[in-house]
């Protein structure tokens, strides 16, 4: 027995049929997106009212903070995105970042002179926080960071290095490459490092060690102790407690062997 054809009716309804399940296909896909749209205007609803509701909290707790951004994140808001809209407005966090980011420049201005620009995210926390007061609104690293942001798309200068876990905040416009960035690494246990240090450690010429130290010194980001035993020592002033903890000219620190 031969098998039948299959004939041209068959084929119009095999192809009436997937139009059917695509046209059905795409109704479903129009329907979720609706719904989704309603839950996502429920959610935005429910966070506004919780954001009147806490409003105090949000501007005083940098834990509410954390919490309010996290839920703003989920739908899409940024609540920094306008200094004057309505998250700005009603909460002011707007003015909040605006005003820790001009108290992060005013201490970065007052350091300048000890450690050229350079300052760890531990001792700018911790001298914002002395500067605020203990009645002022609390302020967490987290801030600092979203502040420095901020700092940063303006042009600034400003901007954030990795170190340690942690990170320095660079505050001047000072030209930094990646042979800059592993030196400070290096030079984070100690607070200072050599060029016999640098060369065994990172396997670099003495050509270029020699230029990175150089280009720090410039900077003011570096300073040399040329009386060290041994070799000389390079100094990260941004790295070095005592330095940061009390007024070190350029003079004494290259007394200090440690």
């Amino acid at each position: 027995m031969h098998r039948r054809g299959v004939g041209a009716g068959a084929i119009a309804k095999k192809k009436l049929a997937e139009a059917k399940y695509k046209e059905r296909g795409t109704v479903l896909a129009e329907d979720q997106i609706v719904q989704m749209s309603k839950q996502l205007e429920t959610f935005k609803t429910h966070l506004e009212e919780f954001a009147s509701k806490h409003k105090q909290e949000i501007r005083k707790s940098a834990q509410f903070r954390v919490q309010f951004q996290e839920m703003c994140a989920a739908i899409g808001v940024d609540p920094l995105a306008s200094g004057k809209g309505f998250w700005s407005e009603m909460l002011g966090v707007g003015d909040f970042y605006y005003e820790l980011g001009v108290q992060i420049i005013e201490v970065c201005l007052a350091l300048k002179h000890r450690n050229g620009g350079l300052i760890t995210l531990d001792e700018l926390h911790h001298r914002v926080l002395k500067g605020r007061g203990k009645f002022a609104q609390d302020v967490s690293q987290d801030d600092l960071i979203r502040a420095i942001k901020k700092l940063k798309a303006m042009g600034n200068g400003f901007g954030m290095i990795p170190v340690g876990g942690s990170y320095l905040v660079q505050s001047v416009p000072a030209e930094l490459n990646m042979d800059h960035t592993v030196v400070l690494q290096l030079a984070e246990k100690k607070g200072y490092v050599t060029v016999s240090e640098i060369k065994e450690g990172l396997k670099w010429e003495k050509e270029r060690t020699c230029h990175v130290l150089d280009h720090l010194l410039k900077e003011g980001l570096a300073w040399l102790d040329s009386q060290a035993a041994g070799e000389p020592q390079y100094w990260l002033p941004a790295l070095f407690s005592e330095l940061s903890s009390r007024d070190v000219t350029p003079e004494e620190a290259n007394q200090m062997v440690p």
